[in-house]
């Protein structure tokens, strides 16, 4: 039996730019400490560093902005932990699983990737080639995020310390710029 698509990306790791791990990463994240209750007594707003990766994925994505990856290897990270594992539950902080945000997180992907998957179900392309391409998509929204986040914090040090300062960006995404659903479909003649 075939393997899903959603299988094959759940087991990749993310890259980003190791320029993001001190000032957002770390700064947000108990990144590299392992599990840890200590994180609300630090400051911490996020536990795992994915999560805060995550919240950038989505504030590019939410933006409609990719910003690639820096060519030079040796200046590129990933978590060391596939996405499949992503919010799993955490006893220690008392968290709940979240499956179903790696679920929206493909769903976004596969809709705003430009792959011809119908070449995929036909076997014209291997699913690898499928999952680089979401992965792509998905690192590029991530670190046009950080980007958007330093830019924040170099302007105001402690913008994010306030009790809703992730929620105020995300609700300041303007969803009447996208394309309505009501406009006419495109021709296909």
């Amino acid at each position: 039996m075939a393997e899903k698509l959603y299988e094959v990306w759940a087991r990749r790791n993310p890259n980003w730019e190791k320029r993001y791990e001190e000032s957002i990463i770390k700064n947000f994240s108990d990144y590299g400490k392992g599990v840890t209750n200590l994180g609300n007594a630090k400051g911490k707003l996020f536990g795992a560093g994915y999560e805060i990766f995550i919240i950038a994925f989505f504030i590019g994505l939410y933006y409609d902005q990719r910003k690639k990856l820096i060519d030079d290897s040796t200046r590129i990270k990933s978590f060391g932990q596939p996405i499949q594992f992503w919010g799993n539950i955490d006893p220690v902080k008392g968290r709940k699983a979240y499956p179903k945000l790696r679920e929206f997180i493909f769903t976004a992907l596969v809709a705003k990737t430009d792959f011809d998957f119908i070449a995929l179900d036909k076997g014209l392309v291997t699913p690898r080639k499928a999952v680089d391409a979401l992965m792509q998509t998905m690192e590029e929204y991530a670190n046009w995020g950080f980007h958007f986040m330093e830019d924040k914090l170099i302007d105001n040090p402690n913008y994010f310390y306030r009790e809703a300062a992730f929620l105020e960006i995300f609700l300041t995404f303007d969803a009447n710029n996208v394309d309505s659903i009501d406009d006419e479909p495109e021709s296909l003649d």
